[in-house]
């Protein structure tokens, strides 16, 4: 799997299982290493980096959303195999875990969450199942899947990557998912009014008797400045933390993988690091979901909390 189509490098193997496969509209006169020019506008597979960038924005990861899609409708069967099976006897197996995982999601919004919703404990659950199974796809060893993709299509050169987390288009797909969630629930508990207010009178409280008034306008204008890059900054850094995190993770897999082409002793020596390195990530996999859930759940308790109206009085 050569990234230029005629011989495999290390580079060129880092730089093929860290690209998405990707459809989009491609203009006419795109330039594909420098040799093949695409003559008519169309949507197509890309076939290089070339043709990634001319495709911008409205370019799609199919990958990406084969594995979160597919991934996601295992958790849901799964989870529904587990609700028809449900008896109030002893679980065992898979019954078992799947109760496990359903209490132990219960417990930890009882604790991070102190209001009503009946919303809050199946989005943390359905958060944490579904970051958790698309970050396990980083324990499959890097080139089974894609080999598999490629010996399917035909294609020597075919880009194929199974691990949706390593891709910030999913991340920050989800961050900003929980973003709009935050501003719907804040809206819906506080009303708009409340909701401007919050964004306005903090941290800051203007006066509006004496003096105070001719600063008023400025201490608003910097509060909702202010809130309002902290309230965009919750997605990103929601995205970008579980994306770093597994992104790295797959590059060092994808490095190790690399030593195999380099000898004997290379070869023994990246199968001890694949060992060890994969039962640590083990628990980078479930801290990132954990992570990613209970960030949600505090975010969603700030989104129902309400101040005392005489703040705003003030």
């Amino acid at each position: 799997m050569a990234a230029d189509g005629s011989s495999l490098t290390t580079t060129g193997y880092i730089q093929h299982h860290l690209t998405n496969w990707t459809y989009g509209k491609l203009p006419a006169g795109t330039y594909c290493d420098g040799t093949s020019v695409q003559e008519t506008t169309g949507w197509t597979t890309a076939h290089c980096a070339e043709e990634m960038a001319a495709m911008g924005f409205n370019a799609i990861h199919v990958d990406s959303m084969l594995w979160s899609l597919g991934l996601g409708a295992i958790f849901l069967l799964l989870f529904r195999w587990g609700a028809k099976r449900a008896h109030s006897g002893v679980p065992s197996g898979m019954l078992n875990f799947i109760e496990f995982m359903i209490e132990f999601i219960d417990n930890t919004v009882k604790d991070a969450f102190q209001y009503k919703s009946r919303y809050v404990a199946p989005l943390a659950l359905t958060i944490f199942a579904w970051v958790f199974l698309m970050n396990l796809m980083d324990l499959v060893p890097v080139d089974w899947i894609p080999q598999l993709a490629v010996l399917v299509t035909g294609d020597p050169h075919f880009y194929f990557k199974v691990v949706p987390t390593t891709d910030p288009n999913v991340t920050l797909g989800m961050g900003f998912t929980v973003f709009l969630l935050i501003i719907f629930f804040s809206v819906k508990q506080k009303g708009l009014i409340g909701f401007i207010k919050e964004l306005t009178f903090h941290p800051f409280h203007p006066s509006f008797k004496g003096v105070g008034l001719i600063f008023a306008p400025l201490l608003i204008t910097f509060n909702f400045i202010l809130e309002t890059i902290g309230l965009v900054a919750k997605p990103i850094s929601l995205g970008l933390r579980l994306f770093g995190n597994l992104y790295a993770g797959e590059v060092i897999f994808i490095l190790i993988a690399a030593m195999f082409s380099a000898g004997l002793f290379f070869g023994l020596f990246a199968g001890v690091l694949h060992q060890l390195w994969a039962i640590l990530h083990i628990l980078v996999i479930y801290l990132q979901a954990l992570v990613f859930m209970v960030l949600t759940i505090v975010y969603m308790s700030m989104a129902f909390h309400e101040d005392d109206e005489d703040q705003f009085n003030h």
